[in-house]
């Protein structure tokens, strides 16, 4: 394919859409027919109607997991988050040099996410949905307990 030569407009082609007039042809009106029972029901028998097959429960499995247990998997990986999250503050509190526990915060952060991503990825298992939500949400408990520490500190519930 030749280059662009010199000389050549370069100034966009519009396409005409005219294609001139059309006429309305009308359509062809059916007639009518009667309806008439010639055929008897025995000249087109109908095959049996598929039953329904339930699906398949292995006993002892559920697809939910229930509230307490629900509570309990949450409220253990919680406390670990919080015991981790007053550490980090705790550590961050103390030190002249911020940079050491901000990052291992970014890491704890980091972590928890990938980690409760890849749970989540898990398929039928509830109980592992659960342990996903958790971890999803362990940043929110080392937070709270993170705040309860500055609160207390604030308050002078303990000492400096």
């Amino acid at each position: 394919m030749p280059e662009l030569q010199t000389g050549e407009p370069t100034t966009h082609w519009t396409p005409l859409f005219d294609t001139g007039a059309l006429e309305a042809q009308p359509l062809p009106v059916p007639e009518a027919q009667p309806i008439t029972a010639t055929e008897s029901p025995a000249d087109n028998p109908s095959e049996p109607l598929p039953t329904f097959v339930a699906p398949e429960s292995v006993p002892g499995t559920n697809h939910y997991v229930k509230r307490w247990r629900f509570a309990l998997v949450v409220a253990g990986i919680w406390t670990v988050a919080a015991v981790i999250g007053l550490a980090i503050y705790e550590w961050w509190f103390q030190s002249a040099d911020k940079t050491g526990p901000v990052f291992v915060l970014l890491v704890y952060l980091v972590v928890c996410t990938v980690a409760g991503l890849l749970v989540a990825m898990v398929q039928n298992k509830p109980l592992v949905s659960t342990v996903a939500i958790a971890l999803m949400s362990a940043p929110l408990a080392s937070t709270a307990a993170a705040a309860a520490l500055y609160g207390a500190y604030v308050f002078q519930w303990i000492e400096r």
